[in-house]
């Protein structure tokens, strides 16, 4: 059975024989820790791409920023235009799919403006458990990933990150603000303004891993399962209520149970 160490050493044998990358980069752990380890093998020659959208919280593009100029990488914002496609908009069971057309189509156009000859991804062995249908839209595209050809689990992930000092090693998972919709509900652009606002309410508040889903007027809050208490404080509830009628819900309820990973990727399987 392969080591961690054993997984860093092909990681880096098999970012070296790319030799150059266009690396997806939201600024989490996966991309993160990938285009570390591109910058410390290929230097300028590994270039990171953040796809900013109304679907990104805008202050998670401005922690990618942040993040990939810690690195010492070539970064670049570059605007996409997945809630303008109609198919993405509808909310569909394979919405992602859509996204990532469009996200690795303008990874794979700017990697050739560049003259690059290879984009790659954050995916790892664990997202293979998961429903993920942009992974199609990487395979039509040729999207690279090398940490699951490595054989990096999540926890594989976390730990290298944490050896080279990754400030984001031990960072909530954090998908699309298009997660906190239902399928089949409507994205908009003002929808998903309004999930901003109201989970930056919560960051604000201190907590770290939070999600509001939508259910139109109604906005259900979900926070780690060890939080959740924190809404029995009447006056705190109260407080965070006001917050959300302030950007446009009309009621606000607190998932008991609180947060777990994909629940409403539970539709999506047989």
């Amino acid at each position: 059975m392969a080591t961690l160490d054993d997984k860093i050493s092909r990681l880096r044998r098999t970012l070296g024989d790319l030799r150059e990358v266009v690396v997806c980069f939201s600024g989490g752990v996966d991309s993160g820790y990938l285009l570390a380890e591109a910058t410390g093998v290929l230097g300028d020659r590994a270039v990171a791409l953040t796809a900013v959208s109304p679907s990104l919280a805008p202050e998670e593009g401005a922690a990618a920023a942040r993040l990939a100029s810690g690195l010492g990488a070539r970064h670049m914002l570059v605007d996409t235009a997945e809630v303008d496609d109609p198919r993405y908009a509808a909310n569909p069971i394979n919405r992602c799919y859509f996204c990532k057309v469009e996200v690795y189509g303008r990874a794979v156009q700017e990697a050739g403006r560049l003259g690059i000859a290879h984009v790659v991804d954050g995916f790892n062995v664990d997202d293979r458990a998961d429903v993920r249908p942009g992974r199609q839209a990487a395979k039509e595209r040729g999207v690279r990933s090398p940490l699951d050809e490595a054989g990096f689990t999540k926890a594989d992930v976390r730990e290298a990150a944490r050896r080279v000092g990754l400030p984001v090693w031990d960072k909530p998972a954090l998908a699309c603000l298009s997660s906190r919709f239902p399928y089949g509900t409507a994205i908009t652009p003002e929808r998903l303004t309004r999930v901003a606002a109201c989970e930056r309410v919560l960051r604000e508040r201190g907590f770290t891993v939070c999600r509001v889903r939508y259910f139109d007027r109604l906005a259900r809050i979900e926070v780690a399962p060890g939080e959740v208490h924190r809404f029995d404080d009447a006056g705190f509830l109260a407080d965070v209520a006001a917050r959300f009628r302030d950007a446009g819900f009309e009621e606000v309820e607190v998932d008991p149970d609180g947060y777990r990973r994909g629940a409403l990727n539970e539709l999506a399987r047989p």
